[in-house]
Order: C-alpha cells, then structure tokens, then sequence
C-alpha cells in the first residue's frame, strides 16, 4: 500500500520572517512586524489567554502567528511576506479573525436550539474555533488553513440542510411552523417520507396517528414514490433539490420499502419515530 505523501508546512508568519532574514538591509522592516506581533500577542492574552502568567503570553503569540497565517492563507496568492508588508499584521490579524467568526456564524450541526442565539453561546464558539484553529507552533508544521477550509465546507453544508428545513417548515400543509428549535434532518426526512403520497401536501411535522395514516394509505393506494418525489422536487428551490434527492435515494431501499411491505405497523412506526422523525414529532396521544 502507497502511503500519502505529506510535506511539513511552517505556518505563513514563519515563511515571512525567514523570507524577511534573507533580504539586504531588513531591520527597520523586522522590527515594525516584530512590534506588530508584540502588541497583538498582549491583546490576545488579554481577552482570550491570561497576559499575567508565562505560559497564557505563548499561548497567545501562537494564536497570533496562527491567526495571521490564516488571514494570508485565505486572502492572498503572492507570497507571505510582501502580503504581510503590504497590509500589516493588525490587518492580516483581523482577516483571520473575521473568517472565524462568520465560521462560527454557520451551524456546526443541523440540531438548532433558541440558546444558540444567546450572545454568550456566540462569544463561547468564536473562542473555541479560534483556539482550535488558529493555534501555531512556529516550529511544528501547521495545517489550521486546511481545517479551516474542511469545517467551512461542513458547516455550509449543514446550513443548506437548516435552510431546506425552513423552507419546509414555512410550507407545512397545515401552517408554518414556527419554533425556534429545529431539528433540521429530521424536517427533512419527515417531508420525504409522507411525499411518496403523492397528495400535494408538504409535511414538515408529524404525530403518531400521522404515521399511522401515512402506513395505512401507502399499502391502500400501493404509491409509485418517485412520482410524488418529484412532485416535491417541483416546488422546492433549486438550491434544496440535489440535497433532497439525496434523502430520496437513501430512504427508497429502506423506510419506505419497509412502510410499503407486510412488516408490522408498530414496528415501521416505532423506526420513524425514533431513526427519522427525531424531534420534530407532534404528541398527539395521552
């Protein structure tokens, strides 16, 4: 078996710096970035480290290598130091750091509950994101751009499932729904399974004698599901259907064969409940 290759990368600030030793006549250059990164390494302690010990001040001046290499990771394609020459490092430093903060904007999993908009919960995941990704040892080899970039595509990800799920919740046969809670998977999955009626209705929320209803016609009526998949498919935004094909094509071997054959009610309805309705299930029995 061919391992992968893996080359070590210094982290940008550390490319810059040993770009800036090889030029003629650097100092005056090497002392303002070097006062730069002073100054910030003290703010960072400040709010996110502790500045009074040791130990907190290099934490700090990691974050700070960390975060500016992010910056000139995400916003440049010349190279390190005329980058950082260019813009300076406070500059640098606050385009890192206003990429972690629209990260931290993006959902981190497609279960949203009412805290979350708690400005302190916010606060509370900047500072974590920050921590984990931006943190550099300037003698280690650095991959927090590569994380970066892998949990952006996640999160995006996951947010084009939270929005799907409102568009469906706002489209409820019923009315909208309202909650501030969501759970976004489980809308999703709901909406998929009660369309293989085929009966014009965009079901994002359903209750026991929902599912009961859902069981009963489906093996009365003997549903084609594709065709009232793509019903569905008709009246969702272009931007949702690829990610409720997906769902389509996951459940048509499964759920909604077993709701389609002789497997027993209770044990088809139980599987709903607990494997794809999630929370987004109505009580409607005492």
């Amino acid at each position: 078996m061919k391992l992968a290759s893996h080359t070590p990368r210094t982290p940008h600030v550390v490319q810059a710096l040993e770009a800036l030793a090889l030029q003629s006549g650097h100092a005056e250059a090497a002392s303002l970035l070097l006062h730069e990164l002073s100054g910030i390494t003290v703010l960072v302690a400040r709010r996110y480290t502790n500045d009074r010990t040791a130990d907190g001040i290099l934490e700090a001046y990691y974050l700070t290598i960390g975060c500016i290499s992010l910056g000139i990771s995400l916003n440049s394609n010349e190279p390190a130091l005329s980058f950082l020459m260019k813009h300076g490092a406070e500059l640098v430093f606050q385009m890192g750091f206003r990429s972690i903060k629209e990260l931290s904007g993006l959902p981190a999993q497609t279960l949203i509950a009412d805290f979350d908009n708690d400005p302190y919960i916010q606060q509370r995941n900047i500072k974590s994101l920050f921590l984990e990704i931006c943190r550099a040892d300037p003698n280690a080899s650095w991959t927090g751009d590569e994380t970066y970039k892998k949990e952006l595509q996640v999160r995006r990800e996951n947010q084009n499932i939270v929005e799907c799920a409102k568009w469906l919740r706002r489209n409820h046969y019923a009315g909208a729904i309202k909650d501030a809670d969501l759970d976004a998977s489980a809308v999703i999955a709901v909406a998929v399974i009660f369309a293989i009626l085929d009966d014009g209705r965009i079901v994002a929320r359903a209750g026991q004698k929902d599912v009961e209803e859902l069981i009963r016609r489906a093996r009365e009526i003997k549903p084609d599901a594709e065709t009232g998949w793509q019903a569905l498919l008709k009246k969702s935004p272009p931007e949702f259907q690829n990610l409720l094909r997906a769902r389509m094509d996951e459940f048509k071997n499964t759920i909604v064969k077993k709701i389609l054959s002789k497997t027993k009610y209770e044990k088809v309805i139980t599987e709903i409940q607990n494997c794809y309705a999630g929370l987004e299930q109505d009580v409607d029995y005492d």
